[in-house]
């Protein structure tokens, strides 16, 4: 287990590179690398989601996808190899 102090530090940068836009760029980035080496499949492409129900408590709040449930829905587009594109 790590220290407290440590997940909480590792939890603010990861949080300050998303609001940053730093994973975002790092995505669009290796996607070109891949483009630019013919490391894409774009034969298919496959889409999928999941919804993730959040737990009942005084944090959780209605989601914007669920109709008033609570929780989260991830949608994924993947090459014909299972790289995530979007």
């Amino acid at each position: 287990m790590f220290p407290d102090g440590t997940r909480r530090t590792a939890w603010r940068r990861l949080r300050a590179g998303q609001q940053a836009g730093v994973w975002e760029k790092l995505h669009e980035l290796l996607l070109a690398e891949l483009r630019a080496a013919d490391q894409l499949e774009w034969s298919r492409a496959v889409a999928d989601s999941s919804y993730l129900q959040a737990k009942k408590g005084a944090k959780t709040g209605p989601s914007p996808v669920g109709r008033g449930r609570t929780g989260s829905k991830h949608h994924l587009l993947v090459d014909g190899r299972g790289l995530p594109l979007a």
